[in-house]
């Protein structure tokens, strides 16, 4: 018998900061009331902070690097195993091994198996000003794709989230034109997550809404952006294809703050 989930992921953009906003993220994490609620970017190190939330099970990825980057993973049934960015080291190319173990280092992943599922919640790397850590990007892009396609090979299918840091289309951003070539909108960025949906992955918000345009996840603390929804689309929830006619809904909730970043959920059966 399938169950209906009901999945959320956030860049928080530092959760120190966030528990100390109101409403409180003990708060918003009950107003979503997830089964399983992903974060990325939480920006802290084991034991800096100690959030009460009753009912949940905790997963943490923590970079080496002290407030940065970090991934995190609150679900209501206890994970089967737990893998992080180690694993997805081992599905680089040789030649790629040194730049993947670069990102590596930074709490990146948090992949839970689940009786029918696994979930992966991913923050990947920025390729940053003037595409300078492109090469960087690029080498991940490659590994976590593999990665993900190694998850389903075990005989599972995947629901993986996070902050993909690409707007995919023209459609996902505020302003294609004007962007095109940067870090989050360069051909090479794109091309990478086009390579991973071929790869049999369903972004499922883009699914659901194939023409509707402003849908944002994203907006730069500059230029009253978010007032003026100036913003991009590059927080996902995909899923393995072969379970994509499972999604029952699908969501952006641009109406919880706290972060340059806002919620996004996916309603599926599994």
């Amino acid at each position: 018998m399938s169950q209906r989930y009901l999945f959320a992921s956030w860049n928080v953009n530092g959760l120190r900061a966030v528990i100390k906003k109101s409403p409180s993220f003990e708060e918003i994490a009950q107003e979503l009331d997830a089964d399983v609620f992903a974060l990325q970017e939480t920006k802290l190190q084991e034991g800096q902070v100690d959030l009460d939330l009753p009912g949940y099970f905790q997963t943490w990825s923590y970079a080496e690097r002290k407030g940065y980057s970090g991934t995190a993973v609150f679900s209501r049934e206890e994970p089967l195993s737990v893998r992080r960015a180690a694993d997805l080291l081992e599905c680089a190319v040789p030649e790629a091994h040194d730049l993947v173990a670069e990102a590596c280092t930074e709490g990146r992943v948090c992949a839970l198996e689940f009786e029918h599922f696994w979930f992966v919640d991913v923050y990947t790397p920025n390729a940053q000003n003037e595409l300078a850590r492109l090469n960087v990007r690029m080498a991940w892009d490659d590994a976590f794709r593999a990665f993900l396609k190694s998850l389903e090979a075990e005989g599972k299918p995947v629901v993986t989230c996070g902050d993909f840091n690409v707007a995919h289309q023209e459609i996902d951003l505020k302003n294609p034109r004007t962007n095109r070539g940067n870090a989050g909108f360069s051909d090479e960025e794109r091309g990478k997550f086009t390579d991973l949906l071929d790869a049999g992955f369903t972004d499922t918000w883009r699914s659901l809404n194939p023409e509707v345009t402003g849908a944002y996840s994203w907006w730069s603390y500059r230029f009253n952006a978010r007032k003026n929804n100036a913003g991009w689309r590059i927080d996902y929830f995909l899923v393995s294809d072969e379970i994509a006619q499972n999604v029952r809904g699908a969501g952006i909730r641009n109406d919880i703050f706290g972060s340059d970043h806002c919620p996004v959920t996916l309603e599926i059966e599994l």
